[in-house]
């Protein structure tokens, strides 16, 4: 099979010739190892060898956010300021927003060494903020959705594998114009406040997913946020409110163009995987094994591999960490507990990708070893 038709048969529930292996971001996401910015950890040149590992013999998915831009880009500049400048090899970036007679701010922050962003100020730090921002006439927040990029990238992979749609659901981009405290203590206590943010922010996204889905049908989405409303942060409860109500067309209006809605959520999935089936998701990752989550990988595949195509097991600071028996020996039980009995299909995965400028030795070798025995399976 080409890891296209494995990867399809996979969401399909049909049977396949071996488990298909991904990298996920590495060979996922756009690592370019000949860019000289001195901000692309990926030009080190012990990224090489693994970003080819990932491209000739993984099973790829292109991960790509749906084109989007504002609707109304002079209206929204009435509104908000940006600005970026470097200092002692760290970029910053500052936006700020003035409405209902407050200035809202955001600072961000990116070292060179790490491939992450670190948020310092958050938009909303309390109720009067988010009153505020939900003030903002709603043209400020439209999109204007294109998906050329996706088909041409679709057509250009060809049998290689899959372009999954990448975005966030309307409790991520909530959650995170907040710190985790203030997050956790609104949406606990002013339930209704909360609601109205998630409201507000979700009218252009599903109307954004709504316009890729029926232009890109058949493709694979990931929607990534649920996990902000699991537990400890919240209890099941609020994630059923949070983002069954929310998520929930997002994953519809996807299966209804006849794509695959793939659930992002790391942590503890015990108690929430019933309303992610609820949802009707097709597929979940990563499904971290304890102590980073509180499910077994077997237990997952019996209860609710009829389902939901699993992608995972792995933890990625385990690649990172592991000496090479200790990680194969991760590797064949993941395979082994993803694989039995009847079921959807699974995807063998780790749970996120290195940050750091350097890829170490281990890392590279275990790597090659999902590879080997996904090969071999």
């Amino acid at each position: 099979m080409t890891s296209k038709q494995r990867l399809l048969a996979s969401l399909r529930g049909w049977p396949v010739d071996r488990p298909a292996v991904n990298f996920y971001e590495v060979g996922g996401m756009r690592m370019n190892p000949d860019d000289p910015d001195p901000f692309n950890v990926h030009n080190d040149p012990s990224w090489r060898p693994l970003l080819e590992l990932a491209e000739e013999q993984t099973d790829l998915i292109r991960m790509r956010g749906p084109g989007v831009t504002f609707r109304h880009p002079e209206l929204r500049g009435k509104f908000f300021q940006e600005q970026q400048w470097v200092k002692d090899g760290v970029c910053w970036m500052r936006s700020e927003l003035n409405v209902g007679k407050r200035r809202l701010t955001q600072l961000q922050r990116r070292d060179a060494a790490i491939d992450t962003v670190w948020t310092v100020e958050y938009w909303l730090r309390s109720e009067r903020d988010v009153q505020a921002f939900l003030e903002l006439p709603d043209e400020v927040l439209a999109w204007e959705a294109n998906w050329a990029h996706l088909q041409e990238e679709s057509q250009m992979l060809g049998e290689r594998g899959l372009v999954m749609i990448d975005t966030p659901d309307p409790l991520c981009q909530a959650a995170g114009m907040m710190s985790m405290e203030d997050y956790t203590v609104l949406a606990f206590t002013d339930p209704s406040l909360f609601h109205a943010l998630l409201s507000k922010l979700a009218v252009p996204l599903q109307e954004a997913t709504k316009t890729v889905a029926g232009a890109c049908p058949g493709f694979l989405w990931r929607i990534y946020g649920p996990e902000y409303a699991s537990e400890p942060y919240l209890p099941p409860r609020l994630f059923e409110e949070y983002v069954v109500s929310y998520t929930g067309p997002m994953v519809k209006t996807i299966h209804q163009s006849g794509g695959y809605a793939r659930i992002h959520c790391h942590g503890r999935l015990g108690n929430i995987l019933p309303f992610i089936v609820q949802m009707g998701a097709a597929a979940i990752d990563p499904i971290e094994p304890p102590p980073q989550g509180d499910v077994e990988l077997i237990d997952v595949r019996r209860e609710y591999g009829q389902a939901l195509t699993l992608f995972g097991n792995l933890e990625a600071s385990d690649i990172e960490n592991l000496p090479a028996d200790e990680f194969e020996r991760r590797v064949v039980r993941a395979l082994r507990e993803g694989t039995a009995g009847k079921g959807r299909g699974f995807v063998l995965m780790p749970s996120a990708c290195p940050y750091g400028r350097v890829i170490g030795v281990q890392t590279l070798v275990n790597y090659e070893t999902m590879v080997r025995l996904a090969h071999a399976f």
